[in-house]
């Protein structure tokens, strides 16, 4: 079994969280931006392809360098 451990992805649920708590969020963003659902649909569509046939048991990172 793999997993996929996406960070702040932005979504709907961005509509209820204030500026200032997204604020503090991206600031922990290496990237400089949250996550998209594509971003993370990518990656589970290469997981579930052959190009990824021989991983297993893996967490796959999807938060654009999180940290904290």
């Amino acid at each position: 079994v793999n997993c996929v451990a996406p960070s702040a992805t932005h979504t709907a649920f961005f509509n209820g969280v204030s500026k200032e708590q997204l604020d503090i969020m991206l600031a922990k963003v290496p990237m400089g931006r949250f996550g998209e659902v594509e971003d993370v649909a990518s990656l589970v569509c290469w997981l579930v392809s052959k190009d990824c046939s021989y991983s297993t048991g893996a967490v796959f990172d999807c938060s654009g360098g999180r940290h904290g």
